[in-house]
This record gives structure tokens, sequence and C-alpha cells, in this order.
């Protein structure tokens, strides 16, 4: 008697709290691999038993298929307190229709003998989990939250109803009755979205710290945290759902720039149910192949989702220089704004006025000032405002820390940067090159583990085609991600030989405290050391090391 075969697995399955890639609104997504002898008819089973699970337990459900070759991802929407129930229906149809799959191929049965014979179990046990996630208070105040608009905030622990210091938070195991909610006083603030591939982080605080000076008591979320009132609360990556929330629920914030990053709207789709204003900062080549996002078509739509937040009087504030963004936003129904280098706003000053530009010399961050100051247009900053913040933000590195720091050690001047994708890093070698002296160029180079083997050889090229003198080769601290330490930096070491760099010209590091040490102990006066580092830990021990020298 042969063995019956393992289970088929599932590459992930997540709740969609929001609008996303795949729905309009809250529901679930499963990636899978289908067999590719049987794609056509797995997949076809799959809707099958979804229809039926879903049914059963009492809502209708139509699934969004996405394909990529023998890759699947199937979503369909669900009610929003019964998300958890939803992903185990997704889970036991796919699993189910993969397996009767299998059997059918090698007993021929029929699919519908299958159906029928194992649904009854699996309907019984979704009704129990269903009654016991079931969340009618929650349902009652999403129906009147909607009529009222008011915008609700979905978590597993607490529920919000309305933005900053027009909110309010309860428990979601302890909702109050609708009719008992103080609804007059919720509603919404002044709330922006920054997306895009690069220039996000050093967008939101520019944006930020013209709010401040206009009045408000910001709060802000980035990929270094989230800033209440001026305030670190929160320290690593909060540029997802996580950070929309914590900013959104203090009831001390008068305004919210709100970091959207890809793997947050990819992950759990738009949390945030309305803002006044978004932004697409640019697209650039990165993430390929992260939930099946292969191109930059494919990366745009996914950015572009920030749209959705959007109401009648909301604007979209698009990069008119990105031709993948010129494309991608055509047809779209919301009020469109474009921005581009050529054409600056009255209130942004001359790059020489600028000192997160040094004096012109990063172009890139001429961009993200430009794009800032329409954004802040956008949520009511007066134009004056905006020039008197772009003409001192910048000069200190605790303004924008992680993004073009510097610092001089011995003659040395050394530029600390967050540039994690062959996009950023031309543009930061860019700027390097046009603030010379005359001086050497020593290069810290890296990249994450989750990145394939051609994403990490397009960064040696990027890098090399600023003709760096000295180049440190290192692991990124904590984003090993699967790789073997050591094997990223073989990677690049490999393409830098091939495009033309001499051995004597590369270093490798065990990590990043010791490629900084090394590119110190390289460099002499005059010389311009630009050094991404990515992780916060490792940025501060760099940062420590570099005022200790």
């Amino acid at each position: 008697m042969s063995a019956e075969p393992p289970l088929p697995l599932f590459d992930d399955s997540r709740r969609l709290f929001g609008p996303s890639l795949w729905l309009d609104a809250p529901g679930v997504v499963l990636e899978a691999s289908l067999d590719p002898a049987r794609a056509d008819a797995e997949l076809a089973l799959w809707r099958e038993r979804v229809e039926a699970l879903a049914g059963a337990v009492g809502w209708a459900s139509v699934p969004t298929v996405r394909r990529d070759g023998a890759r699947a991802m199937l979503a369909f929407t669900a009610p929003i307190d019964l998300l958890l129930t939803a992903t185990l229906v997704n889970e036991w149809a796919w699993v189910g229709a993969a397996t009767d799959g299998e059997r059918r191929a090698r007993e021929e049965s029929p699919d519908a003998e299958r159906l029928a014979t194992a649904l009854p179990d699996a309907i019984a046990d979704l009704r129990e989990h269903a009654s016991r996630e079931s969340n009618p208070p929650l349902v009652a105040l999403a129906a009147r939250a909607a009529r009222e608009s008011v915008p609700l905030l979905l978590d597993d622990d607490e529920i919000t109803l309305g933005y900053g210091h027009r909110a309010r938070t309860w428990p979601a195991r302890e909702l109050p009755d609708a009719a008992e909610v103080p609804w007059p006083d919720l509603g919404t603030i002044p709330v922006a979205l920054v997306t895009g591939s690069n220039g996000k982080t050093t967008t939101v605080r520019l944006v930020a710290a013209m709010l401040a000076r206009a009045g408000h008591r910001v709060g802000l979320c980035c990929s270094d945290g989230v800033v209440i009132g001026g305030e670190q609360v929160e320290t690593g990556d909060w540029s997802g759902p996580a950070g929309a929330r914590r900013v959104l629920s203090d009831t001390s914030v008068t305004a919210a720039v709100l970091e959207a990053a890809r793997g947050g709207l990819l992950r759990r789709g738009l949390v945030v149910p309305r803002a006044r204003a978004a932004i697409v900062t640019n697209i650039a080549a990165d993430h390929f192949g992260d939930y099946g996002i292969r191109t930059r078509e494919a990366l745009a739509e996914v950015k572009l989702g920030v749209a959705r937040a959007l109401g009648a009087d909301g604007t979209l504030l698009l990069n008119g220089d990105d031709p993948v963004l010129r494309a991608a936003a055509k047809g779209m129904s919301v009020r469109l704004e474009w921005f581009g280098a050529a054409t600056p706003p009255a209130s942004v000053p001359a790059a020489a006025e600028m000192p997160l530009t040094l004096g012109g010399a990063a172009p890139y961050n001429v961009m993200n000032a430009i794009g800032a100051a329409h954004l802040a247009q956008a949520l009511g900053v007066p134009d004056a405002v905006i020039t008197a913040t772009l003409r001192t933000f910048g000069a200190e590195n605790a303004d924008n820390p992680g993004r073009l720091e510097r610092f001089e050690v011995g003659g040395v001047r050394v530029w600390l940067d967050y540039a994690h994708n062959p996009h950023g890093l031309s543009a930061l070698l860019e700027a390097a090159r046009g603030a010379g002296n005359g001086g050497r160029l020593g290069l810290l180079l890296g990249q994450a583990g989750d990145r394939d083997d051609d994403a990490v050889r397009a960064l040696a090229r990027a890098a090399w085609a600023a003709a760096p003198d000295h180049i440190v080769l290192k692991d990124l601290d904590g984003y090993l991600r699967g790789r073997a330490p050591g094997e990223v930096p073989g990677i690049l070491r490999d393409e830098l030989l091939q495009a033309g760099a001499r051995e004597d010209q590369l270093e490798l590091a065990t990590d990043e405290t010791e490629g900084v040490r090394r590119l110190l102990a390289w460099a002499r006066p005059g010389d311009l050391l630009v050094l991404p580092v990515h992780a916060l830990a490792a940025r501060t021990r760099a940062v420590e090391l570099l005022r200790r020298a």
C-alpha cells in the first residue's frame, strides 16, 4: 500500500485589515505554489471550496486570484470580525483542493464526491471558530461609524474611532454600544500618507517639521520609529500598520504624517481609512519577488493603493519625473497633482539655501523638498512656514537621523545614510562625487539576504559606476535572512571584480561596525567615506564609533 502524499503547504496566509492589491475591503489572502501538471484544476477546486466553506459559515465570497506562473494568490473579502476564521477557510480550502487534486490524478475520483464527503466536518469546525471570534458590537460600531463619517482603525486588541485628539479607543472585547459613543466629539485631523521606493522617511520628517512650525502637535511613523510632539516614543521599523495606529490613536496629536511602506500595504492592506493627502515619491527596482511583485509596474500598483484613503477632497501627489508612475496613474479617479524638479513651487528656496541638499550637490533631496512642500500645502501649511523650514532643516544631523548624516574625523569627511537599493545608492554616490574636493572615495557596501543574486549584483554595479577608490564589503547586521554569513559580500565581490575592480580595492568585514573601522583606517585627510548602514542598532554603533574617533 502506497503512503499518502504529504499535505501541500502554502507560503503565506494573512489577514488584510483594509483595501489591498487584491481587494477593496478587509479580507484574507493566501499564497501557494500550484502543481504545474494540474494548476488550473487545483485553482478551480480551491475557488469552489472557498465559496462552499464561506457560504456555509454565513457569508458570500467571490475569490480574486493573481497568478505568477505556478504560484497563485487567492483573496476574498470577509466580515471584519471574522478575519481569523476567513484565514482558516482559505487554508482548508487550499489544502483540500490540492490534496483532492493529487488523489484525483491517482484514483480518478470525481471532484464532486470528494467535496460532498470532505466538507461537513470542516464546516462544523469553522462554525465553531466563527462563533468564538464573532464580535457583534464591532460590526455595529463599524456600520454606525460609516454613517457618521468617522474613521475606524482595526486592531487585534483595540478599536479606535476617529484620529488623534478627535479619537477614542476601546479594548476589542469591551466595546460600547453604538448609541453610547460620543459621535460629535470624534472625527479626523490632517493626515498625510507617504510611500515610494526612496525618500519616504526624509519626506515624512520634512512635512512633520513644517506642520510643527505651523503650530501642530505632530505624530509621525517611519522606518526608524514613532515620534509624538518631537519625542521618540517607539524605536525600530514602524512604517507599517502598527505605526499608523500608534500615531492616530494618540489623543494629543493634531496632525499626522505616516510612512506607508510596501511591506505593510501587502501584508495587512491599507489600514488608514481616510487621509487628506498622499504622496508617491518614486518607483525603483527593489524587493522583487516578494508577494508576487516582480516589476516596477506591479510595484507602482501597490504604492498607488494609498489613493484609496483619499476622499473627494483628497489629493494624490505623484513624481512627474518618474515614467512608471506617469503610466500607472492613467485613469485614476482621484485628484492628482504632479511635481518635478523643473517646476518647484514658489515656497521652495534655491538649492543653495537648503541645508538638506548640500548646496545642490544632493539633487535627490531637492526632489524630496519639492514633494514635501506640495504635501504640506495640501495639508494647509502656509507657504512662509514651508520656506522657513526648508531653509533650516538638515543643518543638524538630528533633523534627519540616518539620512545623509555628516561627520568629520581627522580631516576625513564621513556620510552616513540608509541607501539600500541601486536607485538610492546611485543618487547618494552621485551627490558624493558632486561634493568631492579632490580626495578619494571610500564606500561601505552590503545588502539584505532576502534580495536575490541579481539584485545583489545590481547593487554592486551601481556602486562601481561611481568609481570608488576603496570598498569594504560586509553583511548587514540582522539582515542575513536565510543567507550564510559572508555569502552576500562574496556575491558583491565577484560582481565588482567582473566590473573591473582590483583585489586591493576590496576588503571584507565581519560586520558593519568592523567595516566602519576598516574604512577609517584606510582613509586620509581630504577623503570622503560613504557609509550606507541599515539596521538602527548598527547605525547607533557606527555613530558612537565616529564620535569617539
